[in-house]
């Protein structure tokens, strides 16, 4: 039998309760520093649920910083991701980190990777992360260009979308950070 617990998130069964309640813990978390993920061991792709998933990418929208003491290991559970909502929350979470060029051509070579899954909302979050890598590393815009565009012209119909938006964006980052010419 179970031992009684003081708090509702040491009750057995409490990851599967927070399943459609992301939001909610998002705002527990953010309230209470113990809980935040910068203070707690670095999520594994099996002991990490859905939900939690989740909960880890809408933390790190507002506060990326939360994530950078795993920033080797998230690469590293990147790389080997085989689960469809692991990779595609990995592909949302992992432009967020303050890259080293290096770790940018890593996670673009992963995300590259990621272009080939049989899942369509991998493929469609992996060319938002390659977009999104190349304003840490703007170096990377020549070779990923390419690929947006060939996507936008042969993806699924999310793909031609986000592909569309993207290459618009990489149009206006390209605007803003070329030299301005004096006349």
């Amino acid at each position: 039998m179970n031992a009684p617990t003081n708090h509702p998130r040491q009750a057995p069964g409490w990851r599967s309760a927070l399943h459609g309640r992301s939001n909610e813990v998002v705002t527990i978390l953010r309230t209470d520093a113990v809980l935040r993920p910068d203070r707690r061991p670095a999520p594994s792709g099996r002991a990490c649920p859905h939900a939690g998933r989740d909960v880890v990418e809408k933390l790190t929208v507002k506060n990326p910083e939360w994530l950078r003491p795993f920033r080797v290991q998230l690469i590293k559970l990147a790389a080997g991701a085989e689960q469809p909502e692991l990779r595609w929350h990995l592909a949302q979470v992992l432009p967020r980190l303050e890259l080293s060029r290096r770790d940018c051509m890593i996670v673009a070579a992963v995300f590259r990777c990621y272009l080939r899954d049989r899942s369509r909302i991998v493929k469609t979050f992996a060319m938002q992360g390659l977009a999104d890598l190349t304003k840490q590393d703007p170096s990377l815009m020549n070779s990923i260009r390419p690929i947006l565009t060939s996507l936008t012209r042969t993806g699924s119909a999310a793909m031609k979308s986000r592909g569309r938006k993207l290459l618009a964006q990489l149009r206006a980052q390209r605007v803003s950070s070329s030299p301005e010419t004096s006349t």
